[in-house]
């Protein structure tokens, strides 16, 4: 196999909040990958000491280790054992029921020499390479497409002056409709502490023989694509199928570099936590 993974926080002075993983048991008997992206909190009381980091790394072990260890569960029932794990491992002093309570988008491929299993949950992506050459995106929708009262707040605070009062006001109100939207109905999902949040994923199974190769991206990485729109999914795995998630990574540093106020491309962050794993088989 060809295996490659590159990872860079967006803020060289902040913990990289991104987690990334490949194993291959011993038994020879395919492999996992674990792609975590964690939600950084805004400024306040998130109900929790533990940092975003300290999630990710329990989160992220949990999965890989069940993910290879117990192939009779589900990647369903593997993430809402991961997330109980987690959750424990809290201990009392955590609010768990805080709307912030450290939380991370998800993606789970797991193989073996009959099938390929994965689940995408939120906004990494998962791109699924056939033996015919097409190029599949597996993609969680659903906090892109908010309900258009939220996308219009989100407009109107990319319309207004950056550094204004105005903006400030604005941008206090998209934040609080989006909050409102997180692990709700009719919203979107994330793994925080509640197992149930596992249903809501993504899932899916296709036979071994008709991949030749995956790949996984958080969207500080996914930004190629979705916010330079340097170039489709495909674009963009042929890219890593080339050049490697290293050169991805650096290419989007390059890209954000080159707009530093954000007006070209209008972004929440200007430099993003960016994960990239790819495998080849």
């Amino acid at each position: 196999m060809r295996i490659e993974l590159a990872t860079e926080p967006g803020d060289p002075a902040r913990p990289n909040e991104d987690y990334a993983s490949v194993a291959l048991p011993a038994s020879g008997q395919g492999g996992s990958l674990v792609l975590l992206d964690g939600v950084t909190p805004p400024e306040g009381s998130v109900g929790c000491p533990h940092s975003v980091p300290w999630f990710t790394a329990r989160l992220g072990g949990a999965l890989g280790e069940l993910s290879v260890s117990r192939r009779d569960m589900t990647l369903t029932e593997v993430l809402a054992a991961g997330i109980t794990r987690t959750a424990e491992a809290h201990g009392s002093t955590c609010d768990l029921s805080h709307p912030r309570t450290p939380q991370a988008t998800v993606v789970l491929v797991r193989w073996d020499e009959e099938r390929v299993e994965h689940l995408v949950l939120s906004d990494s992506a998962l791109l699924i390479a056939g033996n015919d050459g097409e190029v599949t995106a597996v993609l969680d929708r659903r906090l892109a497409e908010l309900p258009p009262t939220v996308q219009a707040l989100r407009d109107q605070v990319r319309a207004l002056p950056r550094g204004s009062a105005e903006r400030d006001v604005a941008a206090r109100a998209y934040g609080t409709a989006v909050e409102a939207l997180r692990n709700a109905e009719d919203g979107f999902f994330t793994a925080a502490s509640d197992p149930s949040a596992a249903l809501r994923a993504i899932v899916g199974e296709l036979p071994r023989a008709d991949v030749t190769a995956v790949a996984a991206l958080t969207d500080g990485a996914g930004r190629w694509v979705e916010t330079f729109r340097e170039g489709d999914w495909a674009d963009c795995f042929a890219l890593l199928r080339k050049q490697g998630p290293r050169h991805l990574v650096s290419r989007v540093r390059e890209l954000e570099h080159a707009d530093p106020d954000r007006l070209a491309f209008p972004r929440g962050k200007r430099h993003d936590d960016a994960a990239v794993v790819y495998a080849e088989w």
